[in-house]
Formats: C-alpha cells, sequence, structure tokens
C-alpha cells in the first residue's frame, strides 16, 4: 500500500516541478527582457536585502546609544541640504540612460562635468547658508554640521558615469555591487563612531563616508578617466533633457521633507527624532524597492517606449508586484507597528506608531506611483510627472500645518498620504493619454493582494486572542507569520496564473 502510495506521488512531484520549470526558466533564463528585468531585479534586490539587514541592525543599536535629538538634528542636515539639491537638479543619470547615445563617450565625459560642476557650486551654497539655517533652527551647532555635509555632496558628485551607462545596458550586478557594498560600508563606519563619539557627528561623518565608498566602488566596478573634452552637442542634448526635469526636483521636496521642516518648527528636537526614525523604519526600504524598480525598468521602458501596448503590459504587471506585496505588509505594520518599534527601537520609540503605519500606506501608494513616472521618463516626457508632483507639493503645503498642529507629529504624515493620492491619481489620467492605459486591467493586480491580506487580518485577530500584546517579540513573530502564509498563497495563485498560456509575457 505504501509502495503504491509512493508510486502515485511520484507523478504529481514531476508534474509540479515541471509546472514550475516552465514558469522560471523563461523567466531567469531566457535572453528577452523580461528575463532581463527579473535577473536584474534578482541582483537588485538580493544586495538591498543584504543593505537592508544591515540598515535595520546598525538603526536597533544606534536608537539605544544616541539620544533621539541626535537623529533630529541628523534629519534637519539631510533636509536642508535636499533643499539645494533640488535646485540644482539636472538628471544627467536619467540622460544618459534615455538618450539612445547616451554610451558613447562624448556623452560620458560631458555628463561627468556636468555632474562635477552641479556638485561643486552646491556644496559652496550650502557651506555659505549654514549658519542661516542654524539661527532659523536655533541651534548653533547646526552650522558646523552642514559645513561636513559639503564634503558628501562633493564627492557624490564625482562618481563614475560610466555606472550609469551600465545602467542603461542593463548590468544590474555592478549597481548592486557599487550601491549596497557602499551602503554597508558606511553602516559599518557610522556604527563604529557611534561607538565612540556617542552624538550626531557620527552621523554626519558616516553619511560622508557612505558616499565616498560608493563613488571609489563606481570607478571600481565601472572605469572611467575624466577627460578634459567637453561636446556641446551632448551637453545641449543633457540639458534639453534637464529642461522636463526643470523645478520637479524642488517639487519633490517639498512633498518629502516639508513635514521634517513643519515638526522641526512645532516639536523639540527629542520629538522630531521619534518620529524621523518610526518613518524610517518603512521609508528606507521602501526608497530602495522604489531605486531597485527604477534601475530596472526605466532602460526596459526607454527600449519599448515606440510600443504603447507593451509598455502598458510591464506597467500593469509591475504595479500588480507591488500592490501584492505591498498590501500583506501594510496590514503587519497595521497590527504589528507598535511591537515593531519597541521590539526594533525601544518603547519609548512606540509612541509614533500612527505615524509608522501612515507612512507605509504613503510609501505603498508611491511605489505605485513610481511606475507610472518611469514611463514618463523613458518617453522624454518628465514634464508630465512634473504636474503631478506640483499637486502634492501644494496639498503638502496647504495641509501639513494645520494637520500637525491638530493632530500632532502624526499629522505629518495624513497631509503626505492626501497628497500622494491625489498625484497618483493624476498620474494615472496622464499615463491613460499618452499610452491608452486600460484602467480595468490597471485594478485587476489587487485582487489576490486584497484577498491576501484579508487572510493577514484573520491571522493577526486570531493570535492576538492568544497572545499577549506586551510581549512585541511574540506579536511580531505571529505577524511575520501571517504575512509569509499570505505571500505562498499569492505565489500559488500567481504561478497557477502564469502557468496560464493565455497570459502574455513582457
Amino acid at each position: 500500500m505504501a509502495s503504491c502510495t509512493t508510486n502515485m506521488s511520484r507523478p504529481l512531484l514531476s508534474r509540479t516541478f515541471e509546472r514550475v520549470r516552465r514558469v522560471v526558466e523563461p523567466v531567469f533564463l531566457g535572453d528577452g527582457l523580461k528575463a532581463k528585468v527579473f535577473r536584474g531585479g534578482a541582483w537588485l534586490g538580493s544586495g538591498n536585502v543584504a543593505e537592508q539587514a544591515v540598515r535595520f541592525g546598525r538603526n536597533m543599536v544606534l536608537t539605544r546609544l544616541l539620544a533621539p535629538e541626535a537623529f533630529g538634528a541628523m534629519a534637519i542636515v539631510l533636509s536642508a541640504s535636499s533643499v539645494l539639491q533640488s535646485f540644482t537638479d539636472i538628471g544627467v543619470r536619467e540622460g544618459l540612460v534615455q538618450n539612445p547615445s547616451g554610451s558613447e563617450d562624448h556623452f560620458v565625459d560631458t555628463a561627468w562635468w556636468l555632474g562635477f560642476g552641479r556638485a561643486v557650486s552646491l556644496a559652496a551654497v550650502l557651506f555659505a547658508v549654514a549658519p542661516l539655517v542654524a539661527r532659523f533652527y536655533g541651534n548653533t551647532e547646526l552650522t558646523a554640521l552642514l559645513r561636513l555635509s559639503c564634503a558628501g555632496v562633493v564627492i557624490g558628485g564625482v562618481s563614475s558615469p560610466r555606472a550609469f551607462v551600465a545602467m542603461k545596458e542593463m548590468k544590474f550586478a555592478k549597481l548592486a555591487a557599487i550601491s549596497n557594498i557602499g551602503g554597508i560600508c558606511g553602516v559599518a563606519i557610522t556604527v563604529i563612531l557611534s561607538f565612540v563619539m556617542r552624538d550626531v557627528w557620527a552621523l554626519v561623518i558616516g553619511s560622508c563616508a557612505e558616499s565616498a565608498a560608493r563613488t571609489a566602488l563606481s570607478y571600481v566596478f565601472c572605469p572611467y578617466v575624466p577627460s578634459l573634452r567637453w561636446n556641446k552637442d551632448a551637453a545641449r542634448d543633457l540639458l534639453r533633457f534637464s529642461r522636463g526635469l526643470f523645478g520637479l526636483s524642488l517639487l519633490n521636496l517639498v512633498f518629502a521633507r516639508a513635514d521634517i521642516f513643519v515638526l522641526a518648527k512645532l516639536y523639540s528636537p527629542a520629538t522630531l527624532g521619534l518620529y524621523t526614525m518610526a518613518i524610517y523604519l518603512v521609508q528606507t526600504p521602501a526608497n530602495f524597492v522604489m531605486n531597485m524598480l527604477g534601475q530596472t525598468l526605466m532602460p526596459a521602458f526607454s527600449q519599448i517606449q515606440g510600443d504603447a501596448q507593451r509598455t502598458n503590459r510591464v506597467l500593469v504587471q509591475a504595479t500588480s508586484l507591488i500592490v501584492v506585496l505591498g498590501l500583506p505588509a501594510l496590514t503587519f505594520v497595521l497590527f504589528c507597528g507598535r511591537s515593531l518599534l519597541a521590539l526594533a527601537y525601544g518603547p519609548r520609540y512606540s509612541a509614533l506608531t500612527g505615524a509608522l503605519v501612515l507612512a507605509s500606506c504613503v510609501a505603498l501608494v508611491n511605489l505605485m506611483n513610481g511606475q507610472i513616472t518611469t514611463v514618463f521618463y523613458a518617453r522624454g516626457f518628465p514634464q508630465l510627472h512634473r504636474t503631478a508632483v506640483a499637486v502634492m507639493a501644494v496639498a503638502m503645503v496647504l495641509t501639513v500645518y494645520p494637520l500637525a498642529k491638530w493632530l500632532g507629529p502624526d499629522g505629518g504624515q495624513w497631509a503626505c498620504l492626501i497628497a500622494v493620492i491625489l498625484g497618483l491619481l493624476l498620474q494615472i489620467a496622464r499615463v491613460r493619454g499618452l499610452t491608452g492605459l486600460d484602467l480595468g486591467l490597471y485594478g485587476n493586480g489587487a485582487l489576490p493582494a486584497l484577498l491576501a491580506s484579508t487572510g493577514v487580518v484573520a491571522f493577526s485577530l486570531l493570535t492576538r486572542a492568544f497572545t499577549v500584546p506586551a510581549r512585541p517579540a511574540v506579536n511580531v513573530a505571529f505577524g511575520a507569520f501571517g504575512c509569509l502564509l499570505a505571500y505562498l498563497l499569492v505565489f500559488a495563485f500567481l504561478m497557477r496564473r502564469q502557468a496560464d498560456p493565455s497570459q502574455k509575457s513582457l
């Protein structure tokens, strides 16, 4: 009887493995665009997972070594630097990737000089305005901190432009090595300095060290020797693309940093530090996912920019994947956010659980938004994205102060959520006019994610009846297990659908 059962199970296992092979082989081993995108995502994703694990460990250590005021001061340093960077963003990377001639030597040389000139100019302005920023926030230490951060700006501005060409050519292993190894080096230096210095200086020096590591690695993996050549035609082409970006970075900054500027004036540095670390817990991995998708999909969309139907198919699949992975994770944060903050940073950080949950919502919507933005960039129309960002920036300006006064620090993320939803709706309307996107297909990807999230909710409610809420580790473990079950169910569903011959590939 046992032998009969074994013989019956073998064909079942064989069919299962054969089905998996038919699905996985063309995705990861083929020569098509889909295979290149997935292989690139695998390289960047594995590197990002390693870096994020290290960063998460770093934050767990730093929140126990440094006072919340240090993180509040660092948030101001980063925000002030971002203001000036937004004024001088010329989109060199995007211009090289989008332009068909972007890999040619005269384009690469011109891009290096544009990046170098921008970095030096930015550092000079930041050095000059540092005392004004310090006076505005009533913190004299900010002057020296901001001036030190100028070093990181200059170092980051002279990285090898061949790294952008590697992105264009979809050589993602090199990009992963540059970004993730550099990030891990910066994390290690920051932790070591924090043990010695025990203040915000360790954070600023660590940030500069991270820029230096990534720049050095860019020349190791993508060798380049700066040339004195300056090509007017290449500069004109790159700057023509940047005209579509004019004002975009500033508007993005208003959306992304308005909450920090407002909360820094309304609340104490300690409160700002608690808020910053709470939202960074979700913003940091979300930003890396955004960068990973942008690096893989930007060259993919550029290659098919003349095929609207194929562009829509890639956009729908990418957005569906984001929703499928994001909604269960958002549900996990909703039920386990307080325990997650207490376990990661300590009990005092759990007071900002509301900001963490709202930041998770913002991150999910923003990731969906980012894929439409990539379509605009790949087609050479970044100005289409600029209108949506302008709406988001205006919404932030109008809502962040009253919501922060009325709802406390959580109001900063409520304003972000309102703004990003408005931006997504406008972007959907714009991409529909550009590519003829089918809204029905665009929304279908959410169905398996909603079912999986319902399962996470049910599992979380069930386990809460048998666990003690005051035990963060137990709550997080049960929540993570429920999320894992949801992903397994969704994966099985997607595998079954992918095996359907009626499903088109990229």
